[in-house]
Formats: structure tokens, C-alpha cells, sequence
């Protein structure tokens, strides 16, 4: 069984570290390519909000006894497989889990403004993912 508890923390954690990215990338494009402190905070939050969107996917699949992940875009598989996220959301996180591995692991090789972009209109799926877990797991 879920716990709610868990979920709930992570739900609020993916929304503090969102609303930080946002904060950030309402900047000028040209005032965040010159602002390290500001691709900092983006970076940093995102690979956190990300996190814990992948720490819900584990606490949901292994609880659920889903199966057991051979890599962490294998837990969104699950979750679409089982009805918790459908496909297209599943595709937007197995994406959300390769920007995470490129900011944690290959920092060099990010495109700012691509970053930048990304965070001004995709971040909307790690809280449509969040939402999604609320509604499957009836928080």
C-alpha cells in the first residue's frame, strides 16, 4: 500500500522546486544566458523536482508490487502499464529523466537556452505527473 504520506511530501517537494524554476525562467532569455546564478538555480531545481517525481514512481511501483525496474525510465513504463500515467505523459518523464542524467551527470554538454525553453513550456509535465499520482492513488 502507498504511503500517502510519502507521496504527499514529494508532491510538495516537485511544487517548491518548480515554482523556483519558474521564477528563473521568467527572466529575459538574454538575462538568463548571462546569469550563471540563475542557470544554477534552474538546474539544480529541476534535477530536484525531477527526483522526486522518480522517487514517487519507485514508492508507487514497488508498493503496488508493479515489478521490479531494470532502469528508472522502466518505473514510468510500469506506472502506464498499470493506468497511473498514460503514454504520452510516460514518454514526458522517460524525457525528464534523460535531462536529469544530463544535468547530473554531463553538466558541460547543456544547452542553456534549450534548458531555458524547456522550463518555460514543458515543466508543466512533472506537475501533470504529480497530479496524475494524486488522482490514481487518491490523494
Amino acid at each position: 500500500m502507498v504511503d500517502k504520506d510519502v507521496l504527499f511530501a514529494k508532491i510538495s517537494s516537485v511544487n517548491k522546486h518548480l515554482d523556483r524554476v519558474k521564477k528563473q525562467s521568467a527572466l529575459p532569455l538574454d538575462q538568463f544566458l548571462t546569469s550563471p546564478d540563475a542557470q544554477d538555480i534552474v538546474l539544480f531545481n529541476l534535477h530536484l523536482a525531477i527526483q522526486s517525481c522518480i522517487d514517487m514512481a519507485a514508492h508507487i511501483v514497488s508498493e503496488q508490487g508493479m515489478g521490479v525496474a531494470g532502469s528508472t525510465n522502466e518505473l514510468f513504463y510500469f506506472l502506464e502499464e498499470h493506468h497511473v500515467i498514460d503514454a504520452a505523459l510516460c514518454e514526458k518523464m522517460t524525457l525528464a529523466v534523460g535531462l536529469r542524467n544530463l544535468i547530473v551527470h554531463e553538466y558541460g554538454r547543456l544547452d542553456m537556452k534549450q534548458i531555458y525553453e524547456s522550463c518555460r513550456h514543458d515543466i508543466q509535465d512533472l506537475s501533470a505527473f504529480a497530479s496524475a499520482v494524486m488522482t490514481a492513488c487518491n490523494l
